[in-house]
Order: C-alpha cells, then sequence, then structure tokens
C-alpha cells in the first residue's frame, strides 16, 4: 500500500489542485465524512506518496494561486480537520476563551494558527518548551505545561491527544462548555467524571477530517488571511526516510513535505 493522505499537484487538464482524501462510497450524497462505508487514501486505495496518484473524479479542490505547492500539499488532512472543528462542529464563537491541547501537532498547530487570526483568545498546553514558545509566535496568547491549572476555565477544548489529556480537557471546561475531540495518540480509552459531565452540562463534540467543501473553503480562508502552515522540513520523496526518522524522533515543529 502506498502511503500518505495529504498532496497537491496538477491534474490531466493541466490544473493546479489540491487532493481531497476522503472517498465516499458511489451512491452517498452530502458530507462524505458521514457515510459509514467512507474510506480515506492509503487505507483502501493507494495514497499520495507517488509520482502519479489516482482519484475518483471531482476529489480535488482547485489550488489558489497564492498558496506554493508545498503549503497546498499540507492542508487536506491535519489542516482540514482543524477547519472542521474550529468552524463547523466548536460552538465557541471568536472571542472566546479556547484551550488546545498538545501544541505542537499537526492539528494543534494548525488549530492555534487560525483561531488566533480569527479573533480567539487562545491557550495551548505541551510537554515540550520549544513546542509552548512556537505556539506564542504563531498567536496563541498563553502556554502551559500539559495538565497544568488554568487561570481561568475556558469555553471548548480541542483535543487530538485522547487518553492523557482527557480529565483535564473536561475539568477546565466551564460550566455549558464543550470538549472537540478528533483523534487520540496517547491512547483510546480514557475515563469520564459523568458527575462533572452532567452536573455543569458539559458537552462532547466528535470530529473527523472534514467536507470536499471545507477543503476549498479552507483554501479561501489562507489566501484571504495570509496564514499558512508551518513547515518544518521539504524533502524529495527518495529521502523519504529521513522524514519519518525525524518524525518518530518527534523532533519537528510543523509539517514534512515531500517533493518529486
Amino acid at each position: 500500500m502506498v502511503l500518505g493522505c495529504d498532496g497537491a499537484g496538477i491534474d490531466p487538464a493541466g490544473n493546479e489542485v489540491i487532493i481531497y482524501p476522503v472517498v465516499a462510497s458511489p451512491r452517498w450524497r452530502g458530507d462524505e465524512t458521514l457515510d459509514p462505508e467512507r474510506t480515506v487514501l492509503s487505507e483502501r486505495y493507494p495514497g499520495t506518496m507517488a509520482d502519479h496518484v489516482w482519484v475518483p473524479a471531482g476529489s480535488t479542490v482547485p489550488k489558489p494561486a497564492e498558496l506554493s505547492w508545498e503549503e497546498a500539499a499540507c492542508l487536506p488532512t491535519s489542516w482540514l480537520t482543524a477547519y472542521k472543528m474550529l468552524f463547523s462542529v466548536s460552538p465557541a464563537a471568536p472571542g472566546s476563551t479556547i484551550l488546545i491541547q498538545g501544541a505542537g501537532g499537526g492539528v494543534s498547530t494548525a488549530l492555534t494558527t487560525m483561531a488566533a487570526a480569527s479573533g480567539f483568545r487562545v491557550w495551548v498546553t505541551s510537554r515540550s518548551q520549544e513546542k509552548r514558545l512556537h505556539a506564542l509566535t504563531l498567536g496563541a496568547e498563553q502556554a502551559f505545561e500539559s495538565g497544568a491549572r488554568l487561570p481561568n476555565k475556558v469555553d471548548a477544548v480541542f483535543d487530538s491527544v485522547g487518553q492523557a489529556t482527557w480529565a483535564h480537557s473536561l475539568k477546565v471546561l466551564r460550566p455549558g462548555g464543550a470538549v472537540i475531540t478528533c483523534g487520540a495518540t496517547s491512547g483510546s480509552v480514557a475515563a469520564t467524571d459523568l458527575n462533572r459531565l452532567f452536573f455543569t452540562q458539559l458537552k462532547i463534540l466528535g470530529s473527523t477530517m472534514g467536507t470536499r467543501d471545507e477543503l476549498e473553503r479552507l483554501t479561501r480562508f489562507l489566501a484571504g488571511t495570509g496564514i499558512r502552515p508551518t513547515i518544518d522540513t521539504v524533502l524529495p520523496l527518495c529521502e523519504a526516510t529521513k522524514g519519518f526518522t525525524k518524525m518518530l524522533e518527534g523532533n519537528l515543529i510543523g509539517k514534512i513535505v515531500f517533493t518529486h
């Protein structure tokens, strides 16, 4: 199986496009991420780390001229996931105080960048001082160690870490607040304090990827605001091993992009 969900390139008609990686079943209509039979590239069909990539007709969106190829290639998974969490799933509006768990990860970095550009009051957590400092350069107002006591309760928490941060995510919410979760990199089974959940009327909202329309809106959002993905390293595809090694060591901030 060829790996890779993200990618941008030129289609057979010569158009510059970004790949939409969610593949819905043929008869499905509407939000592709709700299709029980959906898949993403590199699961059932070969992925994007290749010279030529095959996708269903219509599974691309135009690449804005304002975005470089490297920037465009970063968007379809983590940035699209963050866009949907922030603008489609979360009930928190600009001006709200939000906490983003695990600063430095792909989704967390995208959330920090977009939320700060949209007028949210952004707080982040991370075990790494370097990643906390980097989040501040992206627009976060404050950065805390993982599990730290916060100055105030927050309106929403964005959590892609899972088990390691779950209790903290619920604890720091104001009554009526929401935690939006899209992943569980530290483990998928986490205890939930049900008394806290119902007594303070918290909301738990799941979010996965995003729609093709959301991907197109995301590209226009970046073109209009001037914000861009953080790119750690750009490597030719033949040196992909170096990129994977860097990821495994955790020695990166932002995306690793392969070119050919």
